[in-house]
């Protein structure tokens, strides 16, 4: 995926949970917070079943500690983005 495919999906997401895959394999889940020409911000899910660490039993899952926007992402670095609600079964 490139740059400018990458910028459209998240500025099309925003405010939604949805899962990054990054190009090293990484796989981001959370919601978008905010989106910038080089940078995508995703806070983390808080232990919902199936997302961040609470999926595998331990504890709380990804959340706290990452401040109002989240952690970011380079758009550059983007591999793929779905949104969460495609992942439920």
């Amino acid at each position: 995926m490139d740059k400018r495919q990458a910028y459209d999906l998240c500025c099309r997401y925003r405010g939604k949970m949805v899962c990054i895959t990054d190009k090293r394999g990484n796989k981001h889940f959370g919601r978008i917070t905010r989106v910038e020409r080089d940078m995508v911000w995703i806070l983390p899910s808080r232990g919902r079943r199936g997302y961040g660490l609470g999926f595998w039993g331990f504890g709380g899952g990804y959340g706290y500690g990452y401040g109002g926007l989240g952690y970011g992402i380079a758009l550059g670095a983007i591999l793929g983005i779905a949104l969460v609600s495609a992942f439920r079964w």
